[in-house]
C-alpha cells in the first residue's frame, strides 16, 4: 500500500480542482443518461429556464467535489477518507453530465464556480478537522439538501426536456445513496434548525448561478 505525504496529497487535490473547474477536463465513468432521450425542440424561454436550472446543478456538483476533497484531506480514519474519495468519484459523473447538457443548451458553467469551490473546500476541511462524525453528518445534510433541489428542479423543468430530466433522476438516486452511506458510517444527524440555515445559505448559490 502506497502512503502519500502532504505534498502528494496537495498535488492530487490540485489535480481534482483543475478537473472540476476547467471545462471538458473531467471524464465520466458512466455514459450520460441524456443519451437515451431524444433532444426535443425547446422555446427560447424554455431553453433559458432549463439552462439556469442545469447551471445550478452543475455548480452544486462543483461544491460537492470541493466538499469531499476537503473532508478527505482532513479525515482522521482511513475508511472515512476512502468513502469520501469514492463518493467524489461518483459525483464526477454528475459534474460531466451537467456540463455536457449545458453545452447542448448553448450555454456554459457559472463563472462563480472557483469561488464556490474554494468556499466548499474550506467548509469540508474544517468539518473534517473537528471530527469524522461531524464531517459525515455534513455530507448527509448536504446530500439531503441536494435531493430537495433536484425534486424541485425536476418539477420546474419543461416537460419536453427529457434529456435534462433523465440526468437529474439518476443524480437523485446517487445522492440519496451517498446520504445513506454517510449516516450508516456514523454521521451526525443535524437538527432541523441547522438544516434550515443550510437551506438559506444554499439559496445564495442557486440565485446567483441561475443567472451567471
Amino acid at each position: 500500500m502506497i502512503r502519500l505525504n502532504r505534498l502528494d496529497k496537495a498535488v492530487l487535490q490540485l489535480d481534482r480542482a483543475l478537473q472540476t473547474l476547467v471545462p471538458n477536463a473531467a471524464t465520466s465513468a458512466r455514459p450520460s443518461p441524456a443519451l437515451s432521450q431524444l433532444d426535443a425542440e425547446l422555446t427560447p424561454e424554455q431553453t433559458k429556464h432549463a439552462t439556469g436550472l442545469m447551471r445550478i446543478n452543475h455548480t452544486g456538483e462543483v461544491c460537492a467535489q470541493a466538499l469531499y476533497a476537503g473532508q478527505a484531506t482532513t479525515a482522521k480514519l482511513e475508511t472515512v477518507r476512502e468513502e469520501m474519495e469514492h463518493a467524489a468519484d461518483e459525483e464526477i459523473d454528475h459534474l460531466v453530465w451537467c456540463e455536457q447538457r449545458l453545452y447542448e443548451l448553448g450555454s456554459r458553467p457559472s463563472v462563480l464556480n472557483p469561488l464556490f469551490y474554494g468556499a466548499s473546500f474550506c467548509i469540508g476541511a474544517g468539518a473534517g478537522l473537528i471530527s469524522d462524525k461531524l464531517s459525515l453528518g455534513f455530507v448527509a445534510a448536504t446530500e439531503d439538501q441536494v435531493c430537495l433541489h433536484l425534486d424541485k428542479h425536476m418539477e420546474a423543468l419543461p416537460a419536453e426536456d427529457q434529456r435534462s430530466r433523465s440526468i437529474l433522476e439518476q443524480m437523485h438516486i446517487d445522492e440519496a445513496k451517498h446520504r445513506q452511506m454517510a449516516l450508516d458510517s456514523g454521521g451526525y444527524q443535524f437538527p432541523q434548525p441547522v438544516m434550515k440555515i443550510m437551506t438559506q445559505i444554499s439559496k445564495v448559490m442557486t440565485f446567483s448561478t441561475y443567472r451567471i
